[in-house]
C-alpha cells in the first residue's frame, strides 16, 4: 500500500507549495488594488470595493481563502500532469535519458507560453516550481512497480475516469457550471455553504489575473499631455469606461503620451499602441479593448486556469479518492481486488454525481405550460417555468400567482423569482424586487442588485450606492456597481 501513499503524498506536496505561491500572489495582488483604490479616492472618485472594505486587503486570510482557487486549480492539475510524467517516463520509457527531452520541452514551452505576452513572475512560480518538486519526488519511489500489475487491473483502473469524462461531456451545452450551481449546489444546506464560500473569496485571486478590460475600475495618468483642453476631452471620455485620472503619483494601468498630436498609450513602461485623437475620440470603445488585448499578459494562464478547473481538478480528485478507498479496502481484500473495488466505487460515485445533475437540472417549459408549471407542488418545475421567463423575458405580473413565490423556502425559486422581477416592466414588480436586497442569503441579494440595473430606473441610484458603502461583500459590491453603471451613472470627481 505504500504506493497509494506516495501518491496521496505527492498530490498533497504539490498542493502545498502551489498554495504557498497562491496565498502571495494573491496577498500582493490586494496590496497593489489596495493602493489603486487610494489613488482612486485621494483623487476624489468613488472607489470599489469600497473604503469600508479596503482594510480587508492587507489582511491574510483573504490572500489564503482566495489562494485556494489557485491551489484547486492549477496547482492539482501541475501536481497530477508532473505525476503522470513521472510514471510514463520511469514504467513506460524505463527512465531513458534521450526520451525525456521531450518532456523537458513540454516544461520549457509552457513556462515561455505564460511569460509570451510579458514577464509574470508569480505565475511562472507555479510552472517552475511543482512540476521538478513532483517529478523527483517520484523518482525516489522503489514501491512502484506497475509493469507487474495484471492487464486487467490496469485497464479497470484507466476506464472510469475516461467514462465519466464522456458522461458530463454530455452535459457541456449550456452554462455547466451556473447549472452545477443552481441545481447541485443550491438546493442543499451544505452546497449552499460552498457557494458562499465561493463567492465570498473568488474575487481576490481573479483580481490578480484580470485583463484591463474585465477590471472595475482602472487608473490614468493624463501628466504628460500638454494641451489642458485636451486633456479634459480625454478624460471626460475616459471616464465614461471606468478609467479614472490619478495622475502620476503611482503606476497607472493607462499613461498616455503626447509626442507630436500623436497619443502613445503605455501599460507598466511599455509602448503599446499609439492613435491620434480623433481616432480615439470618434471610436474610445475599440481604442481602449485593442489597449487591453495588447497589454494583457495572463491570458494563456486564464486559459491554464479554466482547463485546470475542468480537466485537472477532477482528475486529481479522482485520484485521491481512489487512493484513499484502497486504503480503507486493503486490510479486507488484497491489494489487486482492492484497487479494482476502488475504480468501481470512484466511478459509481461520479456517476450518481452526474445523474444527480441530470435529474436536477430540470426540464425546458414551453410558453403555454408556464401557468400549470408556476402552480406545480415540485419546486424545480417552478424553478424551470421562472427560467424560462427569465430567458424569454417574459411578463411575470401576467402570472397572478407569482406572489407566492416570493416567501418560497427554496433558494433557487427565490433567486430565479428575482430574475424575472428585473426582465418585468410593471411598477409593481419594480418595488417588489427590494425587499430581496436583504435576503437571508447573499445569492438572492446579488440577484436583487442586478435586477434594479436591468430595470433601468435611475430612482435605484441612491440605494444602490448604499449598499456598495456598507456591504461587508465584495461580490455585492461588484454588483451594485455593475447596476449603477448600467443606469447611466459614471464617476465624478470630486474635490477633496
Amino acid at each position: 500500500m505504500k504506493r497509494y501513499i506516495q501518491i496521496v503524498s505527492l498530490l498533497f506536496l504539490g498542493l502545498f507549495v502551489a498554495q504557498i505561491i497562491a496565498t502571495i500572489q494573491v496577498y500582493s495582488s490586494n496590496a497593489h488594488l489596495h493602493a489603486t483604490l487610494v489613488a482612486i479616492k485621494e483623487a476624489g472618485y468613488f472607489p470599489m470595493p469600497s473604503e469600508g472594505f479596503m482594510p480587508n486587503l492587507r489582511e491574510l486570510s483573504p490572500a489564503l481563502l482566495g489562494g485556494l482557487f489557485f491551489t484547486l486549480s492549477v496547482g492539482s492539475a501541475l501536481s497530477f500532469l508532473s505525476l503522470a510524467a513521472a510514471l510514463f517516463w520511469v514504467h513506460f520509457l524505463n527512465r531513458n535519458k534521450f526520451s525525456l527531452i521531450p518532456i523537458l520541452i513540454l516544461w520549457f514551452g509552457t513556462i515561455f507560453m505564460v511569460n509570451y505576452r510579458g514577464f509574470c513572475p508569480m505565475e511562472t512560480l507555479y510552472f517552475l516550481i511543482i512540476p521538478p518538486v513532483v517529478f523527483t519526488g517520484a523518482m525516489k519511489w522503489t514501491s512502484l512497480h506497475l509493469t507487474q500489475t495484471a492487464p486487467l487491473t490496469r485497464i479497470i483502473n484507466i476506464i472510469p475516469p475516461f467514462l465519466l469524462a464522456l458522461l458530463w461531456a454530455t452535459q457541456s451545452q449550456g452554462p455547466l457550471f451556473l447549472e452545477f450551481r443552481d441545481n447541485l449546489l443550491l438546493s442543499n444546506s451544505w452546497g449552499t455553504k460552498i457557494n458562499n464560500f465561493y463567492y465570498a473569496n473568488t474575487l481576490y485571486p481573479a483580481e490578480a489575473f484580470k485583463s484591463l478590460d474585465q477590471k472595475i475600475l482602472k487608473t490614468v495618468d493624463l501628466g504628460e499631455i500638454g494641451k489642458q483642453p485636451v486633456a479634459r476631452a480625454m478624460d471626460r471620455v475616459l471616464i465614461k469606461f471606468d478609467y479614472l485620472n490619478v495622475g502620476g503619483d503611482g503606476e497607472a494601468d493607462l499613461k498616455i503620451v503626447e509626442e507630436k498630436n500623436i497619443f502613445i498609450f503605455i501599460n507598466r513602461g511599455k509602448n503599446i499602441l499609439q492613435t491620434s485623437l480623433k481616432s480615439f475620440l470618434s471610436n474610445p470603445d475599440r481604442v481602449l479593448k485593442d489597449f487591453s488585448v495588447k497589454s494583457d499578459r495572463y491570458g494563456f494562464f486564464r486559459q491554464f486556469t479554466l482547463f485546470s478547473l475542468m480537466i485537472g481538478l477532477p482528475l486529481s480528485l479522482y485520484l485521491l479518492l481512489h487512493a484513499l478507498f484502497c486504503l480503507i479496502l486493503y486490510p479486507f481484500l488484497n491489494l489487486r481486488r482492492s484497487a479494482i473495488t476502488a475504480s468501481v466505487l470512484c466511478f459509481l460515485l461520479g456517476f450518481s454525481l452526474w445523474l444527480a445533475y441530470v435529474n436536477l437540472r430540470g426540464e425546458r417549459i414551453e410558453k403555454g405550460e408556464l401557468r400549470a408549471a408556476l402552480e406545480s407542488e415540485d419546486w424545480r418545475r417552478r424553478v424551470s417555468a421562472l427560467k424560462t421567463i427569465v430567458h424569454s423575458k417574459i411578463e411575470i405580473l401576467d402570472y397572478t400567482n407569482y406572489q407566492r413565490h416570493k416567501t418560497s423556502p427554496h433558494l433557487p425559486e427565490r433567486f430565479w423569482l428575482v430574475g424575472a422581477l428585473g426582465v418585468s416592466r410593471q411598477s409593481e414588480t419594480y418595488y417588489a424586487i427590494f425587499p430581496f436586497l436583504d435576503d437571508v442569503n447573499p445569492s438572492v441579494g446579488r440577484m436583487a442588485l442586478h435586477a434594479l440595473g436591468r430595470r433601468g430606473n435611475r430612482v435605484a441610484i441612491p440605494e444602490l450606492k448604499k449598499r456598495i458603502e456598507t456591504s461587508d461583500r465584495w461580490f455585492s459590491q461588484w454588483y451594485a456597481y455593475k447596476a449603477l453603471r448600467a443606469l447611466g451613472w459614471k464617476q465624478v470627481k470630486e474635490s477633496n
